[in-house]
């Protein structure tokens, strides 16, 4: 079980209580780092290691900005550095350590990091707003007009939305691979991919089932961006689209799919709200109809690390996304489907990076 008690000394204690107090400072001492290219040339020095000077001159930064990010860097274990008595502070060579490298080279780490500094970093200030108010108080850092950021996507600042879109489909677009046989296993006509986002799992779909035929289900702007990929991978005659938005109390989804699949859906959306919208997909299927849901429930982690990124994610559905949902542990899930009388009948654990997946069907009498 992730995060089990740990014992610790008082005065271990009080040292993680200051790295929480500096946690954003940290945050933005290793992205400067990274992104000003510290990091990158401290990684090719190898073992001669760099000077801060060196790194100054070979980046046209001064030297005091460079030595008071390595001087932080070290706080942290991204950087270290010699410990020669008869060297200088002038002569300190810096070197990469295990924990620079991932931060420079680990894709996970580096789409984590974007994404909390483009879309989330300015509007979790007003996370305890958001807890009080229930609503996405962040959000308004890119303009007043929405009230979830699922309406807002086509429209955010370039570099945030490619940083949103690059954060969902590292997580969801590895493990497509990992299901296919699943999904393709009772051999399915039809398709509903509902929460398609981008078109990229009926993309995936279509090129791997000759046959299959799927319907996006999305909001309007979104799809507007799916239809366009489809059309680009060259499936518009097997993949349409219909615009419905999942809170409208007339919901009425298509009926009688063989498949109807959601991949990363069900955590935007509050306890409530995904009852009602599984009530309405139960709904819409038939005898043979299955139900997929794919998740990433931080408590069915292999890892810590992945259980530690899930949780924490849980704070930009608070802020930035909507109000009321989060990175749900699995039994919240379950109860949602029991809730909506439709019946889990497997899972599957462990999915690339992190996914579950659950298979659901009518309740059986």
């Amino acid at each position: 079980m992730p995060f089990d008690n740990k014992k610790i000394s008082a005065y271990e204690a009080m040292y993680e209580a200051q790295k929480i107090a500096y946690a954003p400072v940290i945050f933005q001492v290793v992205r400067a780092l990274r992104d000003l290219g510290l990091l990158r040339l401290i990684e090719q020095a190898g073992k001669s290691g760099m000077t801060a000077l060196a790194l100054s001159k070979e980046l046209e930064l001064s030297t005091y900005g460079v030595e008071t990010l390595l001087e932080s860097g070290l706080s942290c274990n991204v950087v270290e550095y010699n410990h020669d008595a008869s060297e200088t502070y002038k002569k300190r060579v810096y070197f990469l350590s295990k924990i620079g490298y991932y931060i420079l080279n680990d894709p996970m780490t580096r789409i984590n990091m974007d994404f909390n500094h483009d879309v989330c970093y300015q509007g979790l200030g007003d996370l305890d707003k958001s807890i009080a108010e229930g609503q996405p108080s962040g959000l308004k850092v890119f303009g007043e007009q929405w009230s979830t950021i699922y309406e807002a996507l086509p429209h955010l600042p370039e570099k945030a939305k490619n940083s949103w879109l690059a954060f969902d489909h590292f997580y969801s677009d590895s493990s497509y691979p990992l299901v296919l046989p699943t999904i393709l296993r009772d051999h399915p006509d039809t398709i509903a991919d509902i929460g398609t986002n981008t078109g990229n799992f009926a993309i995936f779909m279509a090129q791997n089932d000759p046959d299959i035929k799927i319907t996006l289900i999305d909001l309007p702007d979104q799809l507007e961006i799916a239809v366009q990929n489809i059309a680009t991978a060259g499936f518009s005659d097997r993949i349409n689209a219909e615009a419905i938005n999942l809170l409208d109390t007339d919901l009425n989804l298509p009926h009688g799919f063989d498949i109807y699949w959601m991949s990363q859906l069900l955590s935007c959306f509050g306890h409530d709200e995904i009852v009602n919208i599984l009530n309405h997909v139960g709904d819409a299927m038939v005898g043979n109809s299955r139900l997929f849901i794919m998740e990433t429930c931080w408590d069915r982690q292999q890892h810590e690390a992945a259980a530690y990124s899930l949780v924490n994610t849980s704070p930009y559905f608070t802020c930035m996304a909507n109000g009321n949902s989060k990175m749900y542990h699995s039994e919240e899930l379950l109860d949602c489907v029991a809730e909506s009388g439709l019946e889990v009948v497997n899972i599957e654990d462990n999915l690339s990076i992190c996914h579950s997946l659950f298979e659901c069907r009518l309740h059986s009498e």
